[in-house]
């Protein structure tokens, strides 16, 4: 289960940082969903800043899985809060990529307590 926890803590860092840097950069494509479904321009850095802590505390979970556990709790709620938004705006088409992300999420949470 380590391994299994190795492997999906990079992949879902990887796809966090990545996300991150569209929030952060406000990549026009990024901007527009994030406007379209209600989120304030003020609120972009911060959402991309707390991507980052998750992937960071994911990477992290590997040598202390207690903050590995702990992130992937934050990055569940966070996509949850994600898929509400979406869903609250109507926007079932952008529902999709948080939705997945929640369940990718809940993986290394659990492989986490698993393997405490």
């Amino acid at each position: 289960m380590f391994i299994a926890y190795v492997v999906l803590a990079v992949l879902l860092s990887l796809v966090l940082f990545v996300s991150a840097r569209g929030d952060i950069t406000r990549d026009p494509k990024v901007t527009e969903q994030l406007k379209a479904v209600g989120v304030p321009d003020g609120w972009f850095v911060p959402l991309g800043l707390v991507k980052i802590a998750g992937a960071l505390g994911l990477l992290v979970g590997i040598a202390y899985r207690p903050l590995g556990v702990a992130a992937a709790i934050g990055l569940v709620l966070y996509f949850v809060g994600a898929v509400i938004t979406h869903l609250r705006a109507g926007d079932k088409k952008g529902v999709g990529a948080p939705a997945v992300i929640t369940l990718v999420s809940a993986v290394p949470l659990v492989l986490g307590l698993a393997t405490v």
